[in-house]
């Protein structure tokens, strides 16, 4: 996106890395620069995420950042070894249910997105799979292979391989519509859970109070950007299927996901400060 954007504003586009405390330290530092649409945050569903597991929050998402454009989505797949007695979704919850505690699925992390599809699977399924978070997605993978662990969910571009490998069985999507990538596999919806609905997202946001006409021009800029056929080529080459919808849009998807996902973390009782 920087370089293509690059080349439409005539300009350099410094992308400058700020990781830690689940994105939260980036989105802070955009939260306070100036609204002049020099500061661009790349958001993720990790934002939507913090409300929920953070109760101290150096700035307010919905107060201090207004939404742009959701670049893409990665959709998060429902993986299980190849060697597991279940081929579909519903076998899955048959077996879960038949040995309840029993099961267990593993995440990139405590508080990750992946840990909290994982909570409203139970809820949603009625079934006792046990949590253990990993750090990162290949322990996770590499346990799950040894039989350490049943399950997990992860985003397509990790598990792939393995996928492909014929090492894993992919048994659904748990975003709204299918992926491009995998597009023979189901949604969790399609399975049996209606309404599951939780992905992976990456898109823009800006400072509050940066004017409505410098946020219509980014938008702008990079939906032209994500309609280029090298731009939508290189996302689904990764698994990410290409979004561009308005700010309002964007918003709505916020505000939704930070609801459920302050449910699901109360009912977990996760907290992480």
């Amino acid at each position: 996106m920087a370089t293509r954007l690059q080349e439409i504003w005539g300009q350099t586009v410094l992308v400058e890395y700020r990781p830690g405390a689940g994105l939260t330290l980036g989105a802070d530092f955009v939260a306070k620069s100036p609204p002049d649409g020099y500061t661009i945050l790349m958001a993720a569903v990790h934002h939507s995420i913090a409300p929920a597991v953070y109760r101290k929050l150096p700035y307010n998402i919905a107060k201090d950042l207004l939404p742009v454009t959701t670049l893409a989505i990665v959709p998060n797949v429902l993986i299980v070894p190849a060697s597991l007695p279940a081929n579909n979704v519903q076998e899955l919850i048959a077996l879960a249910k038949a040995r309840p505690g029993a099961l267990s699925y593993g995440s990139t992390g405590a508080g990750t997105a992946h840990h909290l599809i994982g909570e409203q699977f139970n809820e949603m399924a009625g079934t006792d799979i046990l949590h253990v978070a990993y750090k990162g997605s290949a322990p996770a993978i590499t346990d799950m292979l040894g039989g350490q662990i049943t399950m997990m969910f992860d985003t397509i571009p990790s598990c792939l391989p393995f996928i492909k490998a014929g090492r894993v069985k992919a048994l659904a999507v748990a975003t709204a519509k299918r992926s491009a990538t995998l597009p023979e596999v189901p949604t969790l919806s399609e399975a049996g859970l209606a309404g599951f609905d939780i992905a992976t997202w990456f898109g823009f946001m800006v400072p509050a109070g940066t004017p409505a006409s410098v946020v219509e021009k980014i938008n702008r800029d990079a939906l032209r950007v994500l309609g280029q056929p090298e731009t939508r080529a290189q996302l689904l080459a990764i698994g990410a299927d290409p979004v561009g919808d308005t700010p309002a849009q964007m918003g709505e998807r916020i505000s939704s996901e930070t609801l459920k996902f302050k449910a699901l973390a109360a009912k977990a009782n996760l907290s992480l400060d």
